[in-house]
């Protein structure tokens, strides 16, 4: 409404200038035609404020939107005939290398107290686990254990038939040898309980981790459907495949690191009535390939993945989803509880300019 007021003000002789052709219809030979006039004045007074109004809305939004283009909140906007157009989600890019700032506290000395800043924070929810339904113990445990790494594994069956999913039940357990562990949920509406992925992995005991990056995420998400075991995945995500070096399983070409796995045992988790409910993969990491466009250096010249670049996505229950934005690094006390002083951090290694290993 502020922006309609000077628009008022500097037309206002134009409207007076139409009230007063108005009136000069009123004679007195005309008296009928008159009061019609008359009548029609209200509704024509209106219309013309109507369209006043609609005019200086439109010229407040036009300079709102330019004073944040100017503040660079809205750099990408475009005009064209008077027409204001925001970028399509195609003209963006898919993903943001991440920046590296500041720990929250860099100030913090041990005793410091870091209370939760939030309200309620000192009144608890107790969950008893072995009285909870499963039903309602599912959504708080993936809400709770965040966030979590997804492993996107491929696998194959006895006919050679792809099989691509998501399962954010997943992380790495230790590097000598490197292993990881998966858990595999059973489904009701399965033969056995058991998925397709689990089938593939007791039939051939092979399979890929393949980590998921933001610039794809949303065709790895396309996979996670209840799709019958003849369809492969891979295929109907438009994903595509890339030969393995020591395990049958194909890699995804899309995603920038690849863990060759070869199962080591399942452990079998049963619930009050003994019916098995979750297995649990433990594989053996037999082949690593880390794509050259992630590939980094630690400060001791080993190599690792770049994080900054990597963009990694990680499941935070329901059917949320997280980006890794932000890094930071925290410095770790020596057995005095000591830290080194800012100035002692290795400075971050470049990526190294010799050509990868082709995989």
């Amino acid at each position: 409404m502020v922006a309609v007021l000077p628009y008022l003000y500097n037309h206002r002789k134009r409207f007076k200038s139409a009230t007063c052709s108005l009136h000069l219809s009123h004679t007195e030979k005309s008296r009928a035609r008159a009061e019609r006039s008359n009548m029609a004045l209200p509704l024509f007074g209106a219309f013309a404020l109507g369209v006043a109004v609609a005019i200086g809305i439109r010229e407040g939004v036009n300079i709102l939107l330019n004073n944040r283009r100017k503040e660079g909140k809205l750099e990408d906007a475009t005009q064209a005939n008077g027409v204001l157009s925001l970028p399509s989600p195609a003209d963006k890019p898919a993903w943001q290398p991440s920046k590296v700032v500041m720990q929250p506290r860099p100030d913090w000395k041990p005793g410091d107290p870091q209370p939760c800043p939030l309200s309620g924070a000192s009144e608890f929810h107790l969950v008893d686990a072995d009285t909870t339904p499963a039903s309602e113990m599912y959504p708080l445990v993936i809400s709770a254990a965040v966030p979590r790494p997804v492993a996107f594994i491929s696998t194959v069956d006895e006919l050679g038939i792809v099989n691509l999913a998501p399962y954010s039940f997943f992380n790495a357990m230790g590097f000598n040898p490197p292993t990881v562990a998966i858990g595999l949920c059973h489904s009701a509406s399965r033969r056995e309980g058991k998925k397709d992925t689990l089938r593939n992995i007791e039939l051939t005991r092979e399979f890929v981790v393949n980590i998921i990056s933001e610039w794809f995420v949303e065709a790895a998400n396309h996979t996670c459907g209840d799709y019958p075991p003849e369809v492969d995945e891979m295929k109907l995500a438009g994903l595509n495949p890339l030969p393995s070096t020591k395990v049958k399983p194909p890699r995804v070409a899309e995603s920038a690191v690849h863990l060759e796995c070869k199962l080591r045992e399942i452990h079998k988790v049963h619930d009050t009535s003994g019916a098995v409910t979750t297995s649990i993969v433990i594989g053996q990491v037999v082949a690593f390939h880390i794509a050259a466009a992630v590939a980094g250096r630690s400060p001791s010249g080993k190599l690792v993945v770049d994080m900054t670049r990597l963009a990694p996505v990680a499941r935070c229950g329901g059917i949320t989803y997280a980006r890794c934005t932000e890094l930071y690094d925290m410095a770790r006390p020596n057995k005095d509880g000591q830290y080194p002083q800012p100035s002692t951090f290795p400075a971050p290694a470049p990526v190294p300019a010799r050509a990868p290993t082709k995989t």
